[in-house]
C-alpha cells in the first residue's frame, strides 16, 4: 500500500510516494505556476524547417515548442503565420525545447480520449482477451458517428463496471466539444486547457487500491485534493488527511530531505554491499553495477547472479524516485552462464512492469549490456531540483 505525501520545499510543491515505508517517488512542481505538460494552446506557426521535417510552433510570449510534422494527420500543409491548437506532450529538457502535437489526450482515471489517432486500445498491462473484446465492442459503439477520435482503456478500467468507464468517456467527449468550439472564438496563445497539477494527477493515475492515505501539511492542497476527490474519486475520499503537528514537520516525519539527497546522489548502496553508479548523460542515462563490499560465501556465479538481482529491484526503484527516461544502458556484472542472463532480463521485466510510466525491457547486447527505454513524461527530479 501507498501513501501519498504533498507538502512545499522552498517555492515548490513536493509531492512523494511512500511504499511500505520508503520513498518510491519524489517530484517538485513550481508552487506558483504548472509546469505545461498537458496544457492545450493555440499556438502559431513561428517557421517550417522542411529539412528536419519540423515546426516551430509559438504557444506563448517567449515560448516554443517542437512539432514534428510526422505527426501531422491533418491533410493542409503548415505555413509560417498559421494559428493551430497543440497540446503540450513533453516538458522542456535542459536545452530542448517543449514538444508538441496536434494529436490531442484527455486523461482519465479509466481511459484516455485520443484526438487524431481513431481505434481503441487497451493498456499492456490488461491481459484478459474476453474482457477487451467486449468492452471493445461498446466502445466502438460509443464512438460511432465522430470523426479523428479513438479511446485508451487504461489498467484501472478492470476495476470498476464498463459503465463507469463508458461515462468516463462520454464526459471527455464532452470536454472535447467544449474546447472545440471554444477554440473557434479564442485569440492565439490562449491556453484552452490545462492540465492537473502533478500532485492530483498522482492520486488519478494511482492504481485502484493501491492508495492508503493522501496527507498534506497544507490547507490549500488540503482544499483542492479532497474537492477533486469529492468529484472523480470518492471512494478515495476518506483517505485524505491534513497533517497539522507543528513540533514534527511532515517533510521530517518521513525523511524526505534524506530521500532527496539520496535521489540525487550518484552512488546507490545495495543491501548486499553492491553497489550501482548511476549517471544521467544528455543522450541516455547509465547505470553501473559493482560487487562493491559483497562478501557472500558461495561461488562466484552465484555471488554474482544475486547482486544482480538485487540490483535489478534497485534500478526499478530508482528509475521511477528519480524520473529517468529516454534510453537507460544498464552494466550489470559480466554472467556466464546463458540461463542467468535470461532470469536476469526476466526479473527485470517483471520489475519495470509495475511502473505507471511506460518502460520496456528491450534486450541484452553482446557487451552484456541491457537496454531499457522509459517513455519521457515531466522532467528528471535533477533537473526539478
Amino acid at each position: 500500500m501507498d501513501k501519498l505525501v504533498v507538502t512545499r520545499r522552498g517555492d515548490k510543491v513536493c509531492t512523494a510516494v511512500v511504499s511500505d515505508g520508503k520513498v518510491s517517488q519524489l517530484m517538485l512542481e513550481p508552487d506558483t505556476a504548472d509546469s505545461l505538460l498537458g496544457n492545450i494552446y493555440i499556438g502559431k506557426v513561428q517557421k517550417v524547417v522542411s529539412n528536419i521535417n519540423a515546426a516551430f510552433i509559438d504557444i506563448g510570449p517567449g515560448c516554443t515548442g517542437y512539432y514534428s510534422l510526422q505527426e501531422r494527420w491533418k491533410p493542409e500543409r503548415l505555413k509560417t503565420g498559421d494559428e493551430l491548437v497543440v497540446q503540450v506532450s513533453k516538458d522542456a529538457v535542459k536545452t530542448k525545447a517543449p514538444v508538441v502535437t496536434e494529436r490531442l489526450s484527455f486523461t482519465g482515471r479509466y481511459c484516455v480520449l485520443t484526438v487524431g489517432k481513431t481505434g481503441i486500445g487497451f493498456s499492456a498491462k490488461i491481459r484478459d482477451a474476453s474482457y477487451k473484446a467486449r468492452l471493445h465492442s461498446l466502445l466502438e459503439c460509443d464512438l460511432a458517428g465522430t470523426e479523428d477520435l479513438g479511446v485508451i482503456v487504461r489498467t484501472n478500467a478492470v476495476t470498476v463496471e464498463d459503465r463507469i468507464v463508458r461515462e468516463e468517456l462520454a464526459e471527455l467527449m464532452g470536454t472535447w466539444q467544449r474546447l472545440s468550439a471554444d477554440a473557434a472564438c479564442r485569440v492565439c496563445y490562449s491556453c484552452l486547457y490545462r492540465a492537473l497539477p502533478g500532485y492530483i494527477a498522482a492520486i488519478r493515475d494511482s492504481f485502484c487500491g493501491t492508495l492508503e492515505e493522501i496527507i498534506t501539511d497544507v490547507p490549500e492542497y488540503h482544499r483542492e485534493l479532497g474537492a477533486y476527490l469529492e468529484m472523480y474519486q470518492k471512494e478515495d475520499a476518506d483517505r485524505l488527511t491534513l497533517y497539522e503537528d507543528s513540533l514534527l514537520p511532515l517533510s521530517k516525519l518521513y525523511s524526505l530531505e534524506t530521500a532527496f539527497e539520496k535521489a540525487l546522489g550518484k552512488n546507490v548502496w545495495l543491501k548486499s554491499g553492491g553497489y550501482l553508479v548511476i549517471e544521467p548523460t544528455e543522450a541516455m542515462t547509465v547505470i553501473d553495477v559493482n560487487t562493491g563490499k559483497y562478501s557472500g560465501r558461495k561461488n562466484m556465479q552465484d555471488t554474482i547472479c544475486r547482486i544482480n538481482m538485487e540490483a535489478a529491484d534497485e534500478i526499478g526503484r530508482q528509475l521511477r524516485l528519480r524520473n529517468l527516461s529516454g534510453i537507460i544502458i544498464v552494466d550489470f556484472i559480466d554472467m556466464e552462464r546463458e540461463e542467468d542472463r535470461k532470469a536476469l532480463l526476466a526479473h527485470l521485466g517483471d520489475v519495470v512492469s509495475k511502473d505507471p510510466v511506460k518502460t520496456t525491457v528491450v534486450d541484452m547486447t553482446a557487451l552484456n549490456l541491457v537496454e531499457l527505454t522509459r517513455k519521457k513524461m515531466r522532467r528528471p527530479l535533477h533537473e526539478q531540483v
